[in-house]
């Protein structure tokens, strides 16, 4: 089914002056390339976002404890306002014009995933000795969350997508379900330390919600990710004059310099921040306690 642009966004969450100055450079490329599109937004401060008419803005303070799992937010208000949503990290850049004749089947749409067997593989091989208890720890976690959840880890239908880059078209509501899964699955993934679990949830909750998860390689979407485009210059696959702008501007932003008043008040919120959510999240599961607790 061919998607008109008035049926698609760009959206992504940009919390935090280095994030919102990212999504800033984002919303620029989508107004130069693809005029008429609009990139959905979830930050702190959306006033911000005022002077750029292609953006929508909406405010959004971090739930999650590792602030990963809060892009399912940023989901659930694109795809109540537009039948396909493209989310994108927000350091990501845009260098081309959307192609208009991609075709977003129904479901999830990743520029790179796997099977999460495969992915488990690759995740314990990944790391030295010293790490390895870590991550044997992550994925028994995962294991006991599968069971609750009455999934075989070991499908290779269920899918590891990488969260940078994907897409979710409506599909008869299913949509609404993977978003109230990835909910409880992240809920429980936080509660047990393990932070950084977004791209199993998305897999765990579209096989829950029995929404279908594809691997495309998105050839109609021309975008930089800096270590996604090192990779590539390291193999010899891409031109590092062609994209040392990007680099540019983006280290410009990853590496301001702060003041040591800015620094501190920066340490004291995460603080606070980590108790406070922490906090909300024990009450938060508590509803729920056989889940999530035995």
């Amino acid at each position: 089914m061919n998607q008109e642009k008035s049926e698609v966004c760009f959206c992504t969450l940009a919390l935090g002056k280095r994030y919102r100055s990212h999504a800033f450079l984002l919303a620029q490329d989508i107004e130069k390339h693809s005029p008429g599109m609009y990139l959905i937004v979830l930050t702190d401060k959306p006033q911000e976002f005022k002077k750029h008419p292609n953006v929508l803005a909406f405010k959004h303070e971090q739930q999650s404890i590792g602030c990963y799992h809060d892009k399912r937010f940023v989901i659930a208000k694109a795809i109540s306002l537009f039948n396909t949503c493209i989310f994108v990290d927000a350091d990501i850049r845009i260098l081309d014009k959307l192609q208009p004749d991609i075709k977003w089947l129904p479901g999830i749409t990743a520029r790179s995933c796997t099977s999460i067997v495969k992915h488990n593989q690759e995740y314990i091989n990944s790391v030295n000795d010293a790490h390895k208890a870590n991550r044997i720890r992550d994925l028994d976690i995962l294991s006991k969350l599968a069971q609750k959840l009455e999934l075989d880890l070991e499908d290779t239908n269920i899918q590891f997508v990488m969260e940078m880059l994907f897409v979710v078209t409506r599909q008869n509501g299913d949509e609404i379900e993977f978003l109230k899964h990835w909910e409880t699955i992240a809920l429980y993934c936080e509660l047990n330390g393990f932070y950084g679990a977004e791209g199993y949830a998305i897999g765990l909750a579209a096989a829950k919600a029995g929404l279908p998860v594809r691997w495309d390689a998105m050839e109609g979407i021309v975008y930089f990710k800096d270590w996604v485009e090192y990779q590539k210059i390291k193999k010899g696959q891409a031109n590092p004059d062609e994209t040392l702008i990007y680099f540019q501007q983006h280290e410009a932003i990853e590496y301001r310099q702060n003041s040591i008043f800015q620094k501190l008040v920066r340490k004291l919120n995460k603080f606070t921040g980590y108790y406070y959510r922490s906090l909300c999240l024990r009450l938060a599961t508590l509803s729920n306690f056989n889940f999530y607790y035995r």
